[in-house]
C-alpha cells in the first residue's frame, strides 16, 4: 500500500473538474474514494496514471458525468419536496388562522388581530412565492410566466391592503384603490387575452375572470362595510346630545361649585383645553371651515385618517396638547376621594392594555383614547371626559 503524493492527488481532482464534475463537494467525495482504491491497489507509483484510467470507470456506466446528473436530479426533487410540503402547511396554517382570527374579531376575544396578521403575511411571503415557482416550472411560454407573476403581486397587493383595512391602519384606502387600480389595469386585461386566445382555455378564462370580479366585490363590500343610517343617525344624535349635557352642565355648576375650591380652578382648566381640542378637531375635519357639528357628524363622522393626523401626525401640534390634557386629568384624578375616584374610572390616564389582550403591550391614556378612533368617537370622547369632570367636582 502506498500513499499518493500531492500532485496525485491534484492531477484526480483537476481530471475529475474536466470531465464535468462541477459540484465541489461530489467532486471532493469522488476524489476521496478513488484515491482509497489507487492506495490500496497501487503497487507501482510510476503506473499511477494507466491504473487511476482503470480504476475511474468502476464510478459510472457511460460517462463520469452522470454522477453529475444523478446528484443534481436527487437534489431537485428533494428541494421541490421540501417546497411542496412547505407550500401545503402554510396554506393550511393561512387558512385555519385567517377564520379563527376573523371569528375571533367577530366576537370580540383577544388575539383576533395577531391571528390575521400571521395569516395575510404568511400567505403573501411564504405561500404565494412558492406557488408562483411551482406553475412558472409547469410551463414554458413567456407570456404565461409574466400572467403568473402579476397575479401574484396582485395577489400580495390585495392581502396586504385587506389587512391594512381591517387593522385600520393608515393608507389602507390608498392599498386598496392601488390594487383595484392595478386589477383592471394590468392584470385582468393580461389574464383575459392571454387566455381567451386558445380554444381550450377560453371558456374557463371567461368564467375566472367573472369569478375574480365577483370575488374581489365582495371582498371590497365585506372591508367597507358601514352601518345603516339609522344606526348612524342614533350615533350623531347621541353626540349631539352630548354637547347638549356639557352645556347644560356648564349652566348647572355655576351655582353649585364653590368659588374658592382648588377643584373648580383645575376643572375649568381641563374644560378649557378639552374645548380648544373639540374646536380644533372641528375645524380639522372640514379643512377650516365652521359648520353644524350634527352636519359634520352626517357627512364625515366615519372618518379616521384625518381624525388621527389632528391628533397624532397634523404638524405635531395636538401631541403636545393631549399630553398636557393627560397630566392635568391626572392631577384632578389624584384630588378626588377613593369612593370618587372609583366612580370616575374615565378619568384614570394609566397606560393600558387595548382589548384587554393579555398578549398586548401597554399603550398610553392617548393611544387608547384618540388613535385610529373615527371623528364622531374623538368628539364623543371628549365631551363624555368633559361631562365626567363637571359631574366629579359636583
Amino acid at each position: 500500500m502506498i500513499v499518493l503524493s500531492e500532485e496525485q492527488v491534484q492531477y484526480i481532482l483537476e481530471d475529475l473538474e474536466q470531465k464535468g464534475i462541477e459540484l465541489e463537494e461530489l467532486r471532493l467525495s469522488l476524489l476521496d474514494h478513488i484515491c482509497c482504491v489507487l492506495e490500496e491497489e497501487l503497487n507501482d507509483p510510476t503506473k499511477f496514471q494507466d491504473h487511476y484510467r482503470k480504476v475511474l470507470p468502476r464510478f459510472f456506466k457511460r460517462e463520469l458525468r452522470e454522477i453529475q446528473e444523478e446528484t443534481e436530479l436527487l437534489m431537485r426533487f428533494k428541494n421541490y419536496y421540501a417546497m411542496k410540503r412547505t407550500m401545503i402547511i402554510s396554506a393550511g396554517f393561512t387558512a385555519f388562522t385567517f377564520v379563527t382570527g376573523a371569528l375571533f374579531k367577530i366576537m370580540h376575544w383577544p388575539g383576533a388581530s395577531v391571528m390575521i396578521l400571521l395569516s395575510i403575511v404568511t400567505l403573501c411571503f411564504i405561500f404565494l412565492p412558492i406557488l408562483f415557482i411551482f406553475k412558472t416550472k409547469e410551463t414554458n411560454s413567456t407570456r404565461e410566466k409574466i400572467t403568473l407573476g402579476v397575479a401574484t403581486v396582485f395577489g400580495i397587493v390585495i392581502s396586504l391592503a385587506t389587512l391594512f383595512k381591517i387593522m385600520h391602519w393608515p393608507g389602507a384606502n390608498i392599498m386598496w384603490l392601488s390594487s383595484l387600480g392595478f386589477l383592471f389595469f394590468i392584470f385582468l386585461p393580461l389574464f383575459f387575452f392571454s387566455g381567451i386566445r386558445k380554444k381550450e382555455t377560453k371558456l374557463n378564462t371567461i368564467i375566472s375572470s367573472v369569478l375574480i370580479l365577483v370575488a374581489i366585490g365582495l371582498l371590497f363590500g365585506l372591508t367597507q362595510l358601514r352601518s345603516s343610517k339609522w344606526t348612524d343617525f342614533q350615533e350623531n344624535q347621541t353626540d349631539v346630545q352630548l354637547i347638549q349635557l356639557t352645556e347644560l352642565a356648564d349652566l348647572h355648576a355655576t351655582d353649585t361649585m364653590p368659588a374658592s375650591d382648588e377643584l373648580k380652578r383645575k376643572a375649568n382648566e381641563l374644560i378649557n383645553q378639552i374645548r380648544e381640542l373639540k374646536k380644533g378637531l372641528i375645524l380639522n375635519i372640514n379643512n377650516g371651515e365652521q359648520a353644524e357639528v350634527s352636519d359634520l357628524l352626517r357627512d364625515l363622522g366615519k372618518e379616521v385618517n384625518q381624525t388621527n393626523r389632528f391628533f397624532f401626525l397634523e404638524s405635531g401640534k395636538s401631541r403636545p396638547r393631549l399630553i398636557e390634557l393627560k397630566e392635568n386629568v391626572k392631577s384632578l384624578y389624584s384630588m378626588l376621594s377613593t369612593p370618587m375616584q372609583e366612580k370616575a374610572s374615565g378619568l384614570n390616564t394609566e397606560n393600558r392594555k387595548k382589548y384587554n389582550d393579555s398578549l398586548e403591550e401597554l399603550i398610553s391614556w392617548e393611544e387608547d383614547m384618540f388613535s385610529y378612533v373615527t371623528f364622531s368617537n374623538a368628539l364623543r370622547k371628549l365631551n363624555q371626559l368633559e361631562l365626567a369632570i363637571r359631574f366629579c367636582i359636583e
